[in-house]
């Protein structure tokens, strides 16, 4: 029996409007919110919402001595054609050379890590 529902995940960020514009040109949504809190209506999905956080320090990838905390798995049709996009929507390549995997990482605008995956 489980104890409660999974409502929404927040990401820390130095800018919640701009973390939030990223993840809605990569999936979609709707953006509500100003200031220090900032949701995204993902149709069909869970929420996503982006909190300031002062003094952010984004994760690093990879480190054996730092932990990435945590990641996002997305789902694609076509690697390709999804990495150009998040590419030009301001992602960066973590680890993209080895082109015969089924997943690419990436980090967003504020350094979270985030995989595309033709799983």
């Amino acid at each position: 029996m489980a104890i409660a529902e999974l409502g929404t995940v927040v990401l820390d960020c130095p800018d919640p409007r701009a973390l939030a514009g990223f993840y809605a040109g990569v999936l979609g949504g709707s953006i509500e919110g100003e200031g220090d809190w900032v949701d995204l209506k993902v149709p069909g999905g869970q929420s996503l919402a982006f909190q300031a956080a002062p003094g952010f320090v984004p994760p690093k990838w990879p480190a054996p001595d730092a932990s990435q905390q945590f990641h996002l798995d997305l789902t694609v049709q076509d690697l390709d054609a999804a990495e150009q996009e998040v590419l030009t929507l301001g992602a960066r390549p973590l680890d993209t050379e080895d082109r015969s995997r089924g997943f690419r990482v990436y980090a967003d605008p504020a350094g979270h890590p985030f995989c595309l995956c033709a799983c």
